[in-house]
């Protein structure tokens, strides 16, 4: 049992996680460290079925966690591939607006960006959208050359790779799904499907199943994930011609969502997605998974049918893309007229914990809980893959000033 006994345990193995615990073998070196994930390999959720876009930090309201953290994040994240040869590439993206009425909001994010430090953004016209995306139609746009790609399963990987190589009995164990949480004096038990372990602090950094982690573990929290998925195409050979790089529209302000947008992808291809629809299993990758269990869970909460009545045209119309091509296709020509059908190819998706309050209104930033030895990352939104270190630096941090930690 004393081999199973750790200073701290990080429930997750995802890319916050990982990150969050790779942070704190550097800030604690003599602390032994350990990293539950439940899937058999790390990664398997959030990390491994996003775009696999570097924010640059554009969007984000200046000053909040997001923009701080979004900035410094992929700054370091660059110099972390760079170091690990991590294959990624900064491309650059171009965000276009395509009607007037969508000027306004995009001169508010082009003045976030300039707040939150992003560097080279540009505002472009027309003619110069066409240089760099000769198919793309707009009346007006921004250039931002610090956009990038990578695969963030890679970066994980080497996030837990980073970790098994240390000496001090640190690392991360897979096929761990943690069943409960006991008290035991100054330490908590933590049984999982296969073994016991023990830990003087808990950290949750469980994504899609962060809500129910913080709750065996004790924590009472007002908010509740809801899980949305994300349905993308991908170009065919003749489609991937007409896109060099990232194409992504003018954002509607009312939503977390940034909208159907073009993403070349470093392994090869070109993606265009995803669309946001409420998912009725919050780990089912296909369009009619379904879950009793996550179903009765999130119509069992207010907040969702508060969430609901307020957003039902955005919902129809996002389901409507889910289940017609030819709708989905009619909105990836708003930024590229000439996209045709055989263009297309129905790919995979992804799907987003969203975290709701309970008036139903969307936890836009960062939300960690704390109590007794435990502290829970209830809400780590996007841009949380490129923040990965940022974030994981920030939550070391609160942990080691919350713990008393030396």
């Amino acid at each position: 049992m004393s081999d199973n006994i750790y200073d701290i345990i990080v429930v997750g193995g995802g890319i916050v996680g990982l990150a969050t615990a790779y942070k704190l073998t550097q800030k604690l070196p003599n602390k032994k460290i350990l990293v539950l994930e439940k899937e058999n390999e790390v990664a398997k959720h959030q990390t491994g079925h996003n775009s696999g876009v570097i924010h640059s930090g554009i969007y984000y309201k200046p000053g909040s966690y997001k923009a701080i953290n979004c900035v410094a994040g992929r700054r370091e994240l660059v110099s972390f591939a760079k170091e690990h040869k991590i294959p990624h590439d900064i491309c650059g993206k171009i965000i276009v607006a395509t009607h007037e009425s969508e000027l306004a909001h995009m001169n508010k994010v082009f003045n976030n960006g300039i707040a939150n430090d992003v560097e080279g953004l540009e505002m472009i016209d027309s003619k110069r959208i066409k240089e760099i995306e000769p198919f793309c139609e707009g009346i007006s746009g921004i250039w931002v050359p610090c956009t990038g790609i990578i695969d963030y399963t890679d970066v994980a990987v080497k996030y837990k790779e980073l970790i098994n190589a240390l000496s001090n009995g640190s690392k991360v164990l897979m096929g761990q799904e943690v069943a409960g949480f006991e008290k035991k004096g100054t330490l908590t038990e933590i049984k999982t499907q296969k073994d016991t372990f023990q830990a003087s602090y808990v950290i949750t950094c469980a994504g899609l199943q962060a809500d129910r982690v913080s709750k065996k573990e004790g924590q009472k929290s007002d908010a509740a994930i809801i899980g949305f998925r994300g349905d993308y195409y991908d170009l065919t050979e003749k489609g991937r011609a007409k896109v060099k790089n990232l194409i992504y529209p003018v954002p509607n302000p009312k939503f977390p969502f940034l909208g159907v947008h073009y993403t070349r992808m470093i392994k090869g291809g070109v993606e265009c997605g995803p669309n946001a629809v409420f998912v009725f299993d919050r780990e089912g990758y296909s369009k009619t998974a379904f879950s009793l269990k996550d179903t009765a869970a999130a119509f069992g909460f207010m907040g969702t049918w508060k969430f609901f009545a307020k957003h039902w045209r955005f919902g129809l119309d996002e389901y409507r893309g889910a289940f017609s091509k030819a709708y989905f296709l009619k909105r990836l020509q708003t930024l590229i007229p000439s996209l045709e059908m055989d263009d297309i190819v129905a790919a995979r998706c992804g799907i987003r914990a969203m975290a709701l309050g309970p008036e139903g209104e969307m936890l836009d930033d960062f939300k960690i809980e704390k109590h007794g030895n435990a502290m829970h990352v209830i809400n780590s939104p996007s841009p949380a893959a490129t923040a990965s270190l940022a974030y994981g630096n920030e939550i070391a941090k609160i942990a080691v000033e919350y713990f008393n930690l030396v």
